[in-house]
């Protein structure tokens, strides 16, 4: 490999590039500690700095998706939300399962809602159709579906909406192994005041309710 390749393939691992750095200011300032302590130690100081903050977002990382979510798919239904004073009600679907419409970044899909599932998933042609950006870390995870282990991009979603629902800065993993399919996970249900199943109803309680774009 040789140094183009090496800068280019550096440029999309930030956080290996940034543990490069403080390696390299860790070993100059221990160099220099001979001829000037002072320096020396600072630098030493900032290298490893550096590493810490390298560890603690790794950690920080691997904490949000830690578990991958495991997806079991059943066929897209046309779910039929509605909105009641502060909740937004979901009716189940003849498969056993809620569905739901929403906006991503104003983009109007069909959301299976997955208790099972820890991130949010979207299929790569909503992905697409979206303009979904890559996470800040621009990390990949190994994610398990009905149609085996995939790798899925982590992004980030600006705006997603469902009833009198708003999510923004919404982290999201992108999977081909989803096919056409969209998952909303426990990432975006942990954040609503409540939720809650009655009557074979999902009912999503936000901490502040919106206007509903779509009650329909």
């Amino acid at each position: 490999m040789d140094l183009p390749q090496i800068a280019n393939f550096l440029a999309g691992q930030p956080l290996l590039m940034l543990a490069c750095a403080a390696i390299a200011v860790s070993v100059l300032g221990g160099l220099l500690r001979r001829v000037t302590p002072l320096l020396g130690g600072f630098l030493s100081g900032v290298g490893n700095l550096g590493l810490i903050a390298v560890m603690l977002l790794t950690v920080a990382q691997v904490t949000r998706v830690v578990g991958g979510p495991e997806l079991a798919l059943p066929q897209l239904g046309l779910p039929k939300q509605t909105v009641e004073g502060r909740e937004t009600r979901v009716p189940m679907r003849e498969d056993g399962h809620f569905w739901v419409t929403a906006t991503l970044n104003g983009v109007k899909r069909d959301f299976l809602v997955d208790t099972g599932a820890t991130l949010t998933a979207i299929s790569p042609a909503t992905a697409r159709k979206a303009d979904l950006k890559a996470n800040a870390l621009n990390r990949s995870i190994m994610m398990r579906t009905a149609n085996g282990t995939v790798e899925a991009q982590l992004v980030s979603i600006e705006e997603l909406r469902m009833g009198n629902v708003v999510a923004r800065d919404l982290d999201a993993v992108v999977a081909p192994g989803l096919g056409d399919a969209n998952v909303i996970g426990m990432n975006l249900l942990s954040r609503l005041a409540s939720w809650r199943v009655e009557d074979n109803t999902l009912i999503l309680v936000p901490h502040h309710p919106q206007v509903a774009d779509d009650k329909g």
